[in-house]
């Protein structure tokens, strides 16, 4: 199963971090694809000038010459072989001994780039012992006596080839033959620093940072753009148990002013459409006073006492009912406030005031329940309910439940 967030507000941060992070590592992936090749590249180049050089300055000097050449071009981290055969064996083929073997193709017009060969590896003191000789013809030394053997060239321990034996534990080791015209073939051996990482500590920290910056941006903006939603809930609650209730305020985004008008105008119609009603229930019991007294002055020239007395207790039912209508009339016009009073005290009282008339109607309940309401309409409402368990069932009981977020009323009555 799958599990989201319920709310709007965590669906769309999930969606908006879930493609900022696609989208974020498909950019990372390009950058360093491009910065793996601009360094591959470059690495290239600033060989092939090195080689250029070297291979143009073989070419102008006599085959009995070119010993003593290559003796003066042993440098550290860069070494040139002059022999009668490769010393290549395997040549790489990867995309980016390519990329190097064009580069020095360009750069040495002289020789056809069939005639390159290209090789690279990781570096490593077993790897190529003839990189850290002496002199082209010298023996290597090896093992843990290399710095000695640095000593001995002349080299300080601090120096350049105490560093580029650092290089050359951590580098990369590119190794290149060139044949040249008289079908010789020049070796060089340069190392080379190994790329650093993409991932770097300082690259995820950046990114770390970011990304921390990238949330909280984008929690704010969420919450904020899915705030009035939560302001409509409310809205709209207040509505079911209030038409006045102040209106939505109609500020924010284009879309949310534009809702919150809608709202505020459906609000208006159902206020006006409640005063209206009001206001002909009103009209009506008002108009229907007239002719009731006008019953009530006929049954009076009715001789039957019998049918006279029902004529009349039929009337005052009907008086009391336009009175009851006129009373809610007024006090929905009022608009009576919302205000906390003691519910059980109200019922208690209206129980207390059926007693007294002779009617068995009892409480049952708290002795104190605060509730917030109009208390004025609620005494009507609840006035009704217990006359007609008088009226229509002989008695009755009234009941009060208190809970945690709500009250509950009951008007028994005991008849059928």
């Amino acid at each position: 199963m799958t599990v989201l967030p319920r709310s709007l507000a965590g669906r769309t941060l999930l969606v908006l971090l879930a493609g900022l992070t696609v989208s974020h590592l498909i950019a990372l992936s390009i950058y360093a694809g491009e910065r793996h090749l601009a360094l591959t590249t470059q690495s290239g180049r600033s060989v092939a000038d090195r080689i250029a050089a070297v291979v143009s300055a073989f070419d102008e000097a006599e085959p009995s010459a070119r010993r003593s050449l290559v003796r003066t071009m042993w440098v550290p981290g860069f070494r040139v072989v002059l022999t009668e055969q490769s010393m290549i064996a395997d040549e790489d083929r990867s995309w980016r001994a390519g990329l190097i073997r064009a580069a020095i193709g360009r750069a040495v017009e002289s020789v056809p780039s069939e005639r390159i060969r290209i090789a690279e590896r990781d570096a490593g003191l077993a790897g190529m012992p003839w990189f850290l000789a002496e002199s082209p013809d010298g023996p290597w030394r090896g093992g843990g006596r290399h710095m000695r053997h640095m000593r001995e060239m002349g080299m300080p321990a601090g120096g350049p080839m105490q560093h580029m034996t650092r290089a050359w534990r951590s580098g990369r080791l590119l190794e290149s033959s060139l044949q040249l015209s008289d079908g010789s073939w020049l070796n060089f051996a340069v190392l080379t620093a190994r790329p650093e990482a993409v991932w770097s500590s300082r690259l995820m920290l950046s990114n770390a940072v970011m990304a921390v910056a990238v949330i909280a941006l984008s929690v704010w903006a969420v919450r904020r753009a899915t705030k009035p939603l939560a302001a409509f809930s409310q809205a709209a609650e207040r509505l079911g148990m209030d038409v006045n209730a102040p209106p939505v305020a109609e500020d924010g985004p284009s879309e949310v002013s534009q809702l919150a008008r809608a709202f505020n105008d459906m609000q208006l119609r159902l206020r006006t459409f409640v005063q209206d009603r009001t206001q002909m229930l009103a009209a009506i019991s008002h108009d229907l006073r007239t002719p009731i007294t006008r019953l009530r002055l006929r049954a009076d020239f009715v001789e039957d006492e019998e049918q006279r007395q029902k004529m009349l207790a039929d009337l005052e039912q009907m008086e009391t009912m336009i009175a009851t209508t006129l009373a809610f009339a007024r006090e929905e016009a009022d608009e009576e406030p919302r205000r906390p009073f003691d519910l059980a005290v109200l019922l208690q009282d209206l129980c207390d005031a059926a007693s007294d008339s002779g009617h068995a109607v009892a409480y049952r309940g708290a002795a104190a329940a605060t509730y917030t309401g109009r208390p004025v309409a609620l005494k009507r409402v609840f006035a009704n309910l217990v006359d007609n368990a008088v009226n229509y069932g002989g008695g009755g009981e009234v009941s009060l439940a208190s809970a945690a977020d709500r009250v509950t009323v009951t008007v028994e009555d005991n008849g059928p």
